[in-house]
């Protein structure tokens, strides 16, 4: 076999890792939901694995796919011969710690190293460490990429909002929709601002939303639904 197709039938591999990952994640959505974090998280798993295979520049992708591997292995017996297992919950979430932090103190200023401190964001907001994970969705944020902070961007306001902060979450949200990205839309910057405001200014959250519920995007318009549904009357 020759270089071209050992690294292509690596790819493969890692691909069918990750798309049983993602598998996992959106079917066990709701028991995994605790701060609204986990919706980037899906995301970022699917952006991390197109930076895998668009960018291959050694070392850094090398590191993003052990500690991708880590956050998407199975408990208990491997499911393909190519996935990771590891035999509890516990050996499974200190190999993941283990994995974004080396690749985040290794590799800070570049995307992987942003990748993985949005991970460390996510997984301390679900610990409930909260000040932590603001420190790790910080630091993605000065990245400098401003594509795949706006991630960051969304997860760190939702996390201000379950903190009372509503004020730093607005201002996080604002900066969305006015500079929206590829991986943030202005629609969903403005129904996640909704959402954050939907208790303390009920007129207002209704009447940022009641524009999309008749959106062509599906996606938009039924968020758009379920948002104005949460809003009191």
């Amino acid at each position: 076999m020759d270089r071209v197709t050992r690294k292509e039938l690596k790819r493969d591999k890692f691909a069918l890792e990750v798309q049983h990952g993602l598998e996992y994640v959106t079917s066990h959505r709701q028991m995994m939901i605790r701060y609204g974090i986990i919706g980037g998280v899906v995301i970022l798993l699917i952006v991390a694995f197109f930076l895998y295979r668009r960018h291959e520049s050694g070392v850094r992708e090398e590191a993003l796919e052990t500690a991708m591997k880590a956050q998407l292995a199975s408990v208990g017996p491997a499911q393909t011969e190519w996935a990771i297992a590891y035999p509890t919950e516990a050996d499974r979430d200190k190999a993941t710690l283990k994995a974004w932090t080396d690749l985040a103190n290794r590799f800070p200023g570049t995307t992987e190293g942003m990748v993985a401190e949005y991970f460390l964001g996510s997984r301390a907001a679900d610990a409930g460490k909260l000040d932590e994970a603001v420190k790790h969705f910080q630091k993605a944020i000065d990245s400098g990429s401003s594509d795949y902070s706006s991630l960051a961007k969304l997860a760190l306001a939702q996390l201000y909002g379950a903190q009372g902060k509503l004020a730093e979450g607005e201002k996080l949200l604002q900066s969305l929709i006015d500079h929206p990205t590829v991986m943030v839309s202005k629609d969903a910057a403005t129904i996640a601002l909704a959402h954050l405001i939907a208790h303390s200014d009920p007129a207002r959250a209704r009447k940022l939303v009641e524009p999309l519920r008749g959106s062509d995007r599906t996606e938009v318009s039924q968020a758009a639904l379920r948002a104005l549904a949460d809003i009191p009357k």
